[in-house]
């Protein structure tokens, strides 16, 4: 799973409730043309658009929100709006500037059915069983990509991703993580970075036996290689791996990459 994290660093959620077509936001209730303004505007900024809905039924005189989660190294930030008429959202600035900040953490849980049944599935659950320990704080979101990890949970505003979490284990997930701590087993990489940074990361929770995840920050990184080193490391001696990597030959048979994709493919290796 590790390195499987999607690179966009910042987020524009956007509260729909119902249900999401393929494509999440731009084929649900959501106005179709707005959408894709919205998703055009916040490509070109490199913010990534996901559209949120509860767990469970919403009511239907719900005020919608939205939310605008930067994860980036000393800017990390979660911050909240409403909105009534969906072109208000495009009034959004996509700066952080706007909004009301919100008390972290989010739990995001894939649950995108129609991208992939995995993630409906799987993910649904854990979304119920998180919600019961954290009311008001955990949404089912469209696409975060790895639906073979599914539930795949998205923790926010750490941008920290986690694959194959189970509804039963919600307890000691949601204390682990509010208490900091990086849970290496289900660790499947974190946002904003290339693959082999997020490996790198990985490998050096483990191998230095470091569980707090702010202990640890990227140095270098290129798509190909990548150091780490701790944060009290004020020379920024990589204290950490260096990580390299490569894509294995092509398999021979047929890998099933998720519920509905069944293929030939390369696998990546650090």
């Amino acid at each position: 799973m590790l390195g499987t994290a999607f690179p966009a660093a910042r987020l524009l959620l956007v509260e729909q409730p119902g249900p999401w077509g393929r494509t999440g936001l731009r084929e649900s209730r959501f106005d179709t043309e707005v959408a894709a303004r919205l998703e055009a505007r916040a490509n070109a900024e490199r913010v990534r658009v996901l559209a949120i809905r509860r767990p469970g039924r919403t009511p239907a005189d719900a005020v919608r929100s939205w939310y605008y989660v930067d994860t980036r190294d000393g800017r990390q930030v979660v911050r909240r709006g409403e909105y009534d008429d969906d072109s208000d959202v495009l009034e959004v600035p996509l700066d952080g500037s706007a909004g009301r900040r919100d008390a972290a953490p989010l739990y995001l849980v894939c649950a995108h059915s129609k991208h992939d049944t995995c993630c409906a599935l799987r993910g649904r659950p854990v979304a119920a069983a998180l919600a019961e320990q954290r009311p008001g704080k955990v949404w089912e979101c469209s696409h975060i990509g790895g639906e073979r990890f599914a539930a795949n949970v998205l923790m926010l505003p750490s941008g920290l991703v986690y694959g194959r979490v189970l509804p039963f284990a919600a307890p000691e997930f949601v204390a682990a993580a509010e208490s900091g701590e990086v849970i290496g087993a289900l660790l499947r990489g974190r946002i904003g970075f290339v693959p082999v940074a997020q490996a790198a990361l990985a490998f050096g929770y483990e191998h230095l036996g470091i569980r707090r995840a702010a202990a640890l920050r990227v140095i270098t990184a290129s798509p190909v290689a990548a150091t780490v080193s701790t944060r009290t490391d004020t020379s920024s001696r990589p204290c950490g791996p260096a990580m390299r990597t490569t894509d294995t030959p092509p398999f021979t048979g047929d890998v099933e990459r998720t519920c509905r994709s069944v293929r030939r493919r390369r696998a990546r290796c650090s």
